[in-house]
């Protein structure tokens, strides 16, 4: 009944101190020994009886495998001793006993930190679970066989780095302190009160509704009633055990009581949140790849660790490459993931071989991390991905749609648009459209992370931040420790129950929903797309608002890049013919598998685009070396076989290899000699004549004032001053090329401090520093007939230099002609750009660049902010500034950067950031480029130039009465000059070729890759002649299954491909 009169005055709480104080209860500080966490421990042992210590130190930074590091002798250690350096191994064997005060308690765990990496194994070798220590992952739950008062031995692998490395000074992307220590500062028997331990997740969730839920909401007032309840009781009954289960039953009127259990998952009410565990392993960064391999098994065994105590966890992991190296190197604990994988909880993803940069690989390297990843996938695990997964790449290419569906996967996920620094992708699931107008289903989780701590305010984001509302309310929450590998934690998938408890007890939250996959999220999108939802598209590229200098760092590792990706062309050409020709020549498939392997692995996103430590770089040269090596051994043996040998003028008849699928005439250099000979013929073995002292055509270079020369021929007059060129007239076309007043190859220099990202980024201030470098004199270094250039040195620092040659050759008729630039470069700078600037009298408000497998056009003006963002761009081997009727391309043989303003072309040659790599760039370089003028549109002579600048053909030497001319020249492409025959390789399941992974196809056959290079529908005939009997054509996939059998006649196959197609077909022998 109502009383009648008053019992005394209540307050109204002040909201914000009552808010406030909750902190008090599970914060660290002056109250922590009165607090809940002063509750979390019930006992603990260290040394003596209870933990001795031993450890083994393996020498030079070695990293010994277990069988290996048991058979040394360990020494006596303690908590207190320091451990290193930096990158080294210890091996520590723990021998614990646990004392008889302890037995008793309910939950035993072994708590290990020295604020660096670390994996548990068993005393027989198995590989347990990963440590991290500095508070994340410190704890290892003792075998219930260790609790029987008699001593017990395990072992801790100790890597010297942190999750993320060992940065100098704290900073996570300075360079690595090669002179770190670690002090071992916990290794303890701990019982753990497993009820203070959830109800600190309890309030911990409750609390954050208190503090995130609207303030002006019943739901927030309620959290923090019952937040201040449980922390009344607990003072109430004096911190007691009681005091702590009444906390836990306040807690269960907000989250309810099903919270212990995966049970909470299991009310029938509909989610809208799925929650997948997920560790984002870099396979290089701030670590190098043998750490990677170690950071794979701690995560791993993690996560089967979670999944034998959460049965609604569900984890999943891309890239190929790192179940590899789990297979080589930790079996068993590979075939505990295998067992995982099998009943749907550990869950691969991904199709590709490493989570790669899309901006410069080249379109055949896109293809192989797909063929070679989902091959991993199909013959370790028996199905191949559904879902592209690439979360933490900087920019996603414009054919990466096409490439999926070609792959087998319909759906892609990513999230790192979220970093834009200017302007705000306005979606997050969308279809994303390619050059050809393939699709596929994109999602971009609304948490804006894929390293999520699982926390209330990710879940509450999950549907605050969506973007895509209007279509679809559901959305993806992927969590767990990532970059530096760990995945979920306990405390993650706690959280999470928690929070679903509160959607189903109180409202307002987003509903999450565990055991889900990937796959079960994309799927329930595609079947509304199926019913009717219309989401919305982006067409090409998603262009990344940052980390624009990546196009740019690490010019060495990209000069590999390009040349091992061109050796690949022409290796799978020449071994493909050698065993038509000779069929006991076995055609190297391990070699290729390991070249390519190697060149994919080199194409991770932080490997490839320049943003790792200097040690990956340090093991990148040493793999592309070994590519190297083995691609020129691949060569020889296949031209051997063929009846060609090294070339040498004394024997034999020397011809030109030409591997490109088009005719070629070009002036060439007979090596060794200063003789000059001009190569001329189709694809195969071109025929080389030497030229005369006296030819048609000619190339000529004079001093017509002091200190500016031209060089001339049929084509162009070129007017060079001090390594600028000041005029480029067109003789065909009768027009200059280069405004008046303006000069062309134009070194310049900017100062190049990035906001934060050094090696990633370069911020559209720098261009406010533009400093034009001034040129010494110019002297004639080659004087015709048939080539004639000028070489011109720039000094740009004391310690720093540019000696840039510029040449030009006799014109070919019907050829196009070009200036070319070679510059040897002295490089050691501090946080510097180096670019090359050619204004030109072409006007046009976008600009065109190659792309993999096509053009994609961007805006040469700053007319909004999403113009502005491209004022750098990635391009490959040419970028293009048409106007009707004229234009102007530049060609490259090695870079990536590249910007056009208005009439301003400008490449970029070198940076010189000093984190995390504090050498990077340093030293010397070569580099070519040409400046290409062309009448008419953009069109198949860029395209097919730009590849002959990047196809040097090589000489080599017929063998008498060699009859192979014709079998180099064995399959042909005619028709539309807008397609481009890329590609030319033996089946991988062909019964000769195959290595067995996958059942084996009867018989032989060869695999072509064609493209259309210009974005019209393009028509052709593939042609074989009579060295190749081709019984049966299909057109394929891009992993090599029959689709589509074509009709072969005459040794002709007819093909039409829809702009930028990219198209496979399959040749049975």
């Amino acid at each position: 009944m109502y009383p009648k009169l008053s019992a005394g005055p209540v307050g109204h709480q002040i909201n914000n101190i009552y808010r406030d104080r909750l902190g008090m209860f599970n914060g660290g500080g002056q109250y922590e020994a009165q607090n809940l966490r002063g509750k979390m421990y019930e006992g603990r042992a260290s040394g003596g009886d209870s933990v001795k210590l031993s450890v083994y130190s393996p020498p030079d930074l070695s990293r010994p495998t277990f069988k290996e590091a048991v058979k040394n002798e360990f020494k006596p250690t303690k908590v207190g001793e320091s451990f290193g350096p930096g990158w080294a191994t210890h091996w520590f064997r723990i021998q614990i006993k646990v004392p008889e005060d302890l037995l008793k308690k309910e939950h035993l765990e072994f708590h290990w930190n020295a604020y660096n990496e670390g994996l548990v194994w068993t005393e027989d070798g198995e590989p347990l679970q990963g440590l991290t220590g500095g508070g994340d992952r410190e704890e290892w739950i003792l075998p219930k066989a260790f609790l029987d008062c008699k001593e017990h031995t395990f072992y801790i692998e100790m890597a010297c780095n942190g999750m993320f490395g060992n940065p100098t000074g704290g900073d996570t992307i300075q360079p690595p302190d090669p002179n770190i220590y670690f002090q071992l500062q916990t290794a303890d028997i701990v019982a753990v009160n497993l009820e203070a331990r959830a109800l600190y997740v309890d309030f911990w969730i409750i609390g954050d509704a208190a503090r995130e839920f609207p303030r002006d909401s019943w739901e927030s007032h309620e959290a923090q009633q019952i937040c201040n309840a449980i922390m009344d009781a607990f003072i109430a009954g004096d911190g007691s055990q009681e005091s702590i289960v009444k906390g836990r039953k306040i807690a269960q009127k907000y989250i309810g009581t099903k919270v212990d259990s995966h049970e909470v998952y299991e009310s029938g009410e509909t989610p809208i949140v799925y929650g997948i565990g997920h560790c984002h392993i870099d396979t290089c960064w701030l670590w190098p790849w043998a750490e990677t391999k170690r950071k794979v098994a701690r995560s791993w065994a993690n996560q089967c660790d979670l999944m034998d105590r959460y049965p609604e966890h569900r984890f999943t992991c891309s890239q190929a490459q790192q179940y590899q190296w789990l297979e080589q190197n930790y079996p068993t604990l590979y075939d505990r993931v295998k067992a995982y994988v099998k009943n749907g909880r550990f869950q691969p993803i991904g199709g590709s071989w490493v989570e790669h940069d899309t901006n410069m690989p080249s379109g055949e390297s896109l293809v192989r991390q797909f063929l070679y990843g989902q091959r991993f996938f199909e013959s370790h695990f028996g199905e191949r991905c559904q879902t592209f997964w690439l979360p933490d790449t900087f920019g996603y290419s414009s054919q990466l749609p096409q490439l999926c569906r070609l792959a087998g996967m319909s759906r892609f996920f990513t999230q790192k648009l979220s970093w834009n620094n200017i302007n705000k992708f306005p979606h997050t699931t969308f279809n994303w459209v390619a050059l050809d107008g393939s699709q596929v289903l994109c999602h971009m989780c609304p948490s804006e992370t894929y390293t999520a701590d699982a926390h209330f305010g990710d879940v509450r984001r999950s549907v605050t931040q969506h973007k895509s509302m209007d279509q679809d309310k559901t959305s993806l929450l992927v969590f767990g420790k990532g970059d530096g590998g760990g995945g979920p934690t306990f405390q993650m998938l706690d959280k999470l129950r928690r929070c679903r408890g509160i959607s189903d007890n109180v409202g307002l939250l987003p509903r999450v929903q565990m055991g889900n996959s990937v796959d079960d999220f994309f799927a329930s999108l595609e079947k509304k797309a199926e019913k009717g939802t219309k989401f919305v598209t982006w067409y090409g590229e998603l262009y990344f608002e940052l980390h624009r200098g990546t196009y740019t760092t690490q010019a060495n590792n990209k000069l590999n890049n390009r040349k091992t990706e061109i050796m690949m062309h022409d290796v799978e050409y020449l071994a493909t013919l050698a065993t038509i020709n000779d069929v006991s020549y076995k055609y190297p498939k391990k070699e290729i598998d390991m070249m390519w392997e190697s060149i994919l692995l080199c194409q991770f996103h932080d490997c490839l685009p320049g943003s790792s430590i200097e040690m990956c770089y340090d093991d990148s040269d040493e793999l592309y070396a070994e590519v190297f090596k083995t691609g020129k051994k691949v060569i020889h043996d296949a031209m051997t076989v063929m009846g060609y040998g090294k070339h040498d003028s004394g024997k034999g008849h020397s011809i030109a290899l030409n591997t490109l699928p088009w005719h070629r005439e070009e002036i060439i250099q007979v090596p060794g000699e200063s003789n000059y000979a001009i190569a001329r013929g189709n694809q195969g073995a071109a025929a080389v004549e030497v030229l005369s002292k006296s030819p048609k055509s000619s190339a000529s270079v004079k001093e017509v004032n002091a200190g500016v020369f031209v060089l001339s021929s049929e084509s162009y007059d070129v007017h060079v001053e001090d390594g600028t060129i000041i005029s480029l007239f067109d003789k065909k076309a009768k027009r200059e090329v280069v405004p008046k007043g303006e000069k062309a190859n134009q070194l310049v220099i900017f100062d190049d401090k990035p906001l934060y990202w050094q090696a990633w980024d370069v911020e559209v201030y720098h261009l406010d520093s533009r400093k034009v470098l001034s040129s010494g004199k110019t002297r004639i270094a080659e004087n015709g007939p048939h080539r004639v250039s000028v070489v011109t040195e720039t000094k740009i620092s004391e310690e720093s230099w540019v000696k840039t040659t510029i040449s030009l050759s006799a014109t070919i008729e019907g050829q196009p002609s070009y200036v070319e630039m070679e510059s040897e470069v002295e490089w050691r700078e501090t946080m510097k750009f180096l670019k090359v600037e050619f204004p030109v009298n072409v006007y046009n408000t976008e600009a065109s660049y190659e792309t993999q497998y096509g053009i994609i056009r961007r805006p040469t003006h700053y007319n909004t902010s999403w113009d502005m963002a491209k004022f750098e761009v990635c391009c490959h081997k040419w970028a293009d500034l048409s106007e009707n009727g004229y234009g102007v391309s530049i060609l490259n043989d090695s870079k990536y950067g590249f910007a056009t303003c208005g009439n301003l072309m400008r490449l970029s040659l070198l940076r010189a950031p000093k984190a995390p790599d504090a050498h990077a760039d340093m030293g010397r370089h070569h580099i070519r480029y040409a400046f290409l003028p062309h009448e008419g549109a953009l069109d198949s002579r860029t395209i097919r130039t730009a590849y002959n600048f990047n196809h040097p053909m090589s000489l080599f030497t017929a063998g008498s009465g060699n009859d192979s001319s014709s079998l180099l020249n064995a399959i042909s492409l005619h028709g539309s000059p807008a397609l481009i025959l890329d590609c030319i390789k033996r089946g991988e399941d062909d019964e000769d070729v195959s290595r067995g992974e996958l059942p084996k196809r009867k018989g032989r056959s060869i695999i072509l890759r064609i493209y259309d290079s210009l974005g019209g529908t393009s028509r052709g005939n593939i042609k074989v002649n009579k060295m190749v009997h081709v019984k049966r054509v299909w057109k394929t996939n891009a992993l090599e299954d029959d689709e589509i059998e074509l009709t072969i006649k005459h040794g002709e196959v007819h093909i039409e491909l829809r702009p930028f197609e990219v198209a496979t077909y399959r040749l049975q022998l």
